[in-house]
């Protein structure tokens, strides 16, 4: 994992390297992605800047789904059909943002971020 996004110490255009104006940031800091999966529900609190935190899903298995006379439906995740994110995430079956996922109900796709909310919203697709 890499300590920065950007290196502070770049090298002038003759060759020689420069000193950095300051020290790197906290907030700077690259994190490893939370990739959430089908599964039993696993989540993970974790500190963000601003003494916030944020609860990320490594595993759900159950997605709140929103049909059109606005109610919420409880549903079973049966698998992950596409991921226009990523196609390593379509293949690993991940859940993110924007994800098309089979249920009992037929297909739905992912409106949240569980990744960051910790929560699977879905609303069907019309075939």
């Amino acid at each position: 994992m890499r300590k920065s996004v950007e290196n502070l110490a770049t090298s002038k255009i003759t060759g020689g390297r420069r000193k950095p104006l300051r020290i790197r940031r906290k907030y700077e800091t690259d994190r490893y992605p939370n990739e959430a999966i089908n599964g039993a529900q696993v989540t993970v609190t974790r500190r963000v800047r601003g003494n916030n935190s944020k609860v990320a899903l490594k595993s759900i298995d159950f997605v709140n789904l929103a049909t059109e006379n606005s109610k919420v439906v409880k549903s079973k995740i049966i698998k992950v059909l596409d991921n226009s994110t990523n196609n390593d995430y379509r293949r690993r079956g991940i859940i993110s943002k924007g994800a098309i996922i089979e249920i009992q109900e037929g297909k739905c796709k992912v409106i949240s971020k569980p990744g960051q909310n910790g929560i699977v919203n879905a609303i069907l697709l019309k075939e």
